[in-house]
């Protein structure tokens, strides 16, 4: 792991202390890329997190469920407030990271890592995205895990070339917040 630093953010009620790495270009690893174009993405505080984080409603109660958490301040949100998260990531070293950060915050969640090209088993009360829209590859893959775990989603947008495509092929879709969209499943 690269070197880390701690940070205070706060998310309307709920501050967090965020270990993150200091410079995320230092974990590219060419050979990870070279087999999956696997790149550190998870490693950076993306905008899209912060605005989903905030706009997160009463979860207290909820089972919720994050694809691609990357830092996972999101599901440390949701576990803060109250809900039983799930957190999944592809990278092992962002699952490990969101482990100790929801410890070092006094936080339960489960942490696991999980690839959203492939189904899995679990269902949930809400699911969560953000920023996870940024190759073209992974709109319907994210749009069927969304589809399949909850019956809502709450995704945080952040302006990328495919997200207008995972809108349209999502129907239902709801602005609740400047960048986070309310995705409804149709029964």
């Amino acid at each position: 792991m690269a070197e880390l630093r701690d940070e205070s953010i706060r998310l309307g009620e709920t501050e967090l202390v965020l270990r993150r790495p200091v410079s995320p270009e230092a974990l590219i690893d060419e050979d990870a890329f070279a087999h999956d174009e696997f790149l550190p993405y998870w490693a950076e505080l993306w905008p899209a997190a912060t605005a989903l984080a905030t706009a997160l409603p009463d979860v207290a109660g909820l089972r919720v469920v994050e694809l691609g958490c990357g830092l996972g301040v999101p599901s440390l949100v949701a576990a803060a407030r109250g809900a039983e998260v799930t957190a999944t990531d592809w990278s092992a070293d962002a699952i490990e990271l969101l482990r100790a950060n929801a410890e070092r915050n006094g936080l339960q969640l489960v942490a696991e890592v999980r690839d959203w090209r492939r189904p899995w088993p679990g269902r949930f009360d809400l699911a969560l995205a953000a920023d996870v829209l940024y190759e073209q590859r992974n709109v319907a893959p994210v749009l069927a895990r969304l589809r399949e775990l909850a019956p809502r989603a709450l995704v945080g947008l952040a302006g990328r070339p495919y997200e207008d495509a995972f809108l349209e092929a999502a129907g239902n879709v709801e602005q609740v917040a400047e960048r986070v969209v309310l995705l409804t499943r149709a029964n």
